[in-house]
């Protein structure tokens, strides 16, 4: 992935993620608590944050890879990074925020797939660092 591509993908993910949280902070925390019991709504709403709070983390991340990237573009592994980044924010995130709307519980075995993505990611950047002069 080039620099461009993943300072496209930090900028995106970062701007969602603003406006998630702010659409979580008001507006969804209303529904959910009109919407269903006190419980159900603190879980729901947990949850969401936790998605929020994932892709925020990861969107800098990103941010951060692909200013390495154009620092150093000989290392190939950082595009590598940056995709397991991607797919971690889409596959953790994503999966939390459907089940925060739906409720359905299937969407939760696929979150630690993300997470995975997650820690390859960072482990990869950890291995190639060790790998710097």
């Amino acid at each position: 992935m080039t620099a461009r591509l993943i300072l496209l993908a930090a900028s995106l993910f970062g701007t969602l993620g603003v406006a998630l949280g702010a659409f979580g902070a008001h507006g969804y925390k209303r529904y959910l608590e009109a919407a269903m019991s006190a419980a159900d709504a603190a879980t729901r709403l947990g949850t969401y944050e936790t998605a929020v709070r994932y892709q925020f983390y990861h969107a800098l991340a990103l941010l951060a890879v692909a200013v390495l990237r154009l620092l150093r573009p000989e290392l190939p592994w950082l595009g590598t990074v940056a995709w397991l980044f991607v797919g971690g924010i889409v596959l953790f995130s994503g999966s939390l925020y459907l089940l925060s709307f739906t409720g359905i519980r299937w969407f939760g075995p696929i979150t630690p797939i993300g997470g995975v993505l997650f820690l390859a990611g960072w482990g990869l950047l950890f291995v190639a660092a060790l790998r710097l002069p």
